[in-house]
């Protein structure tokens, strides 16, 4: 992935999310999956259903894997 495609605004579908865990995934269009934290969700709502369509960024993860960030319902 090329520097300037990482800070690009993507949009995706949360495929699940676990409350209990603070975890979630979401699918980009296209079919890319990328975790995601509870801290990520844009709103500070910190929980999200699955199936929701929404925006985000990547970013750097914590196991030098790309994850959503700034994850906002569209």
């Amino acid at each position: 992935m090329s520097l300037t495609a990482r800070g690009a605004p993507l949009a995706g579908t949360v495929a699940g999310f676990d409350a209990a865990t603070g975890w979630g995934v979401v699918e980009a269009e296209g079919g890319a999956p990328y975790p995601f934290h509870c801290t990520a969700i844009a709103d500070g709502s910190r929980v999200i259903e699955a199936g929701i369509a929404v925006t985000f960024h990547l970013a750097p993860g914590h196991r030098g894997l790309w994850e959503a960030a700034g994850v906002t319902p569209r």
